[in-house]
């Protein structure tokens, strides 16, 4: 193994972690659960200032990075929801967001033209909502206790700027593929 592919080799332990972080969820291990939190976030950070610092960024890695923090982050949803510290509308929100990012996506790919998919800033903002609701969660379960009021503002955050992140992807690939002819099919060439 080369050092270039230890960036790829963090997030895919960070896929890894995925297992055992909903385990503990469900489990209501929840001080365990932050402490893998912890790990999961700790190696993003890390794998990500390798990448940039030493330029070991690769295909692999520019899809295997974001493809841990989405399951990471679904799984977390899904297992808080499963056991009734987040709303099941807000799990569900987060997961049709996701879905018709990724269809979008692949009609996209399939239909019209390649592309690399950066994110916008408000699925940026998203993100951090997310992850700040799953800590704040996980403290509150496992740590000590929070404002009552934190919660639900982080719930009320995290649902406007799912649905703003996502009616944003929406219509930049909209317009993207309105403007852009379709790629020729193989039975339409000469």
């Amino acid at each position: 193994m080369q050092a270039r592919h230890i960036p790829n080799l963090i997030s895919g332990l960070r896929i890894i972690l995925v297992a055992p972080l909903a385990w503990l969820i469900i489990g209501h291990r929840y001080d365990s659960a932050l402490l893998v939190f912890a790990v999961a976030g700790l190696s993003d950070a890390v794998d990500g200032f390798l990448a940039r610092r030493f330029e070991w960024r690769s295909r692999l890695g520019g899809m295997l990075d974001p493809v841990a923090d989405k399951l990471l982050l679904i799984a977390c949803f899904v297992c808080l929801g499963w056991v009734g510290l987040l709303p099941a509308w807000l799990v569900g929100l987060v997961i049709l967001r996701d879905l018709i990012i990724v269809g979008g996506a692949l009609c996209y790919h399939c239909l019209i033209a390649s592309f690399d998919a950066a994110p916008t800033p408000m699925s940026k903002l998203n993100t951090f909502t997310q992850l700040l609701l799953v800590l704040v969660v996980l403290v509150n379960q496992g740590l000590w206790s929070v404002h009552q009021s934190l919660v639900p503002l982080l719930v009320l955050m995290t649902a406007i700027t799912t649905v703003l992140s996502g009616l944003g992807y929406v219509g930049v690939w909209g317009r993207r593929a309105l403007g852009v002819r379709p790629r020729p099919r193989s039975d339409d060439r000469p």
